[in-house]
């Protein structure tokens, strides 16, 4: 092994190789991922986006919206069940993140009730009265 590497060639077959592994990490490709659904489940998958964009249509809010537009549910979904596959994915994935800020204020409430309380809890362990007339 010695000999082989006090040997020219070696030198510069080590050099070509880095070169052309530089050259190869140089050049960036597109890499693809995601799932593959069976046929089978196809279907299941499709009844189950379309029940996620429904839900998200019977808030009072979208209703509301939808009816300022002069659209009803039924037009709605109707059009829901007549999209494509992919665009019944898209619409279902963005429904859910519209969905979890939609909601009626009920967790604003919660939130401010138990910082009132955190704040009286620490101005009594600092020996502060706090006096409600």
């Amino acid at each position: 092994m010695l000999t082989i590497r006090r040997a020219g060639w070696f030198f510069v077959l080590a050099v070509v190789m880095a070169g052309w592994m530089g050259v190869l990490g140089s050049y960036r490709g597109v890499a693809e991922a995601g799932v593959i659904v069976s046929h089978g489940a196809a279907g299941d998958l499709r009844a189950a986006e379309i029940a996620t964009v429904q839900t998200v249509l019977e808030r009072k809010v979208v209703l509301q919206i939808l009816l300022d537009y002069g659209v009803s549910s039924e037009e709605a979904m109707d059009k829901i069940r007549s999209m494509s596959d992919s665009d019944l994915h898209r619409l279902a994935s963005l429904s859910d993140r519209a969905a979890a800020g939609a909601d009626s204020g009920v967790d604003l409430l919660i939130g401010l009730a138990v910082l009132a309380v955190l704040v009286l809890v620490i101005l009594m362990l600092m020996n502060k009265r706090v006096v409600v007339r």
